[in-house]
């Protein structure tokens, strides 16, 4: 639990997000190749409106994310995979609307 609000604390310290708008989930011990290897590795999905839509935004937010991940959990940068997903407010559901209208 501990890391989860570490990593949801870093994520939205990056984006620029308020903790109240991530979601974190983390699979351990799910069964991962990575660039030919089955050693310990992360692959990590940051989805975000307005925060990952430009590749000067989305190098910053690697760098913040692969200390973080390196430092807690004493992986090489080599393995893990971050993916960023522009999202679009129509694209996401809450509270019975889309965040377009909220």
């Amino acid at each position: 639990m501990e890391f989860l609000l570490k990593l949801s604390g870093c994520i939205a310290a990056s984006l620029g997000k308020p903790a109240d708008r991530m979601n974190v989930a983390v699979t351990p011990a799910l069964p991962l190749l990575v660039a030919g290897s089955c050693s310990p590795c992360v692959m990590l999905t940051v989805s975000a409106i307005g925060a990952t839509d430009t590749a000067d935004k989305n190098k910053e937010h690697s760098a913040n994310i692969f200390d973080f991940l390196t430092s807690q959990l004493s992986l090489s940068e080599d393995r893990i995979i971050v993916q960023f997903n522009e999202l679009q407010p129509h694209q996401v559901g809450k509270k019975r609307t889309v965040m377009t209208f909220l």
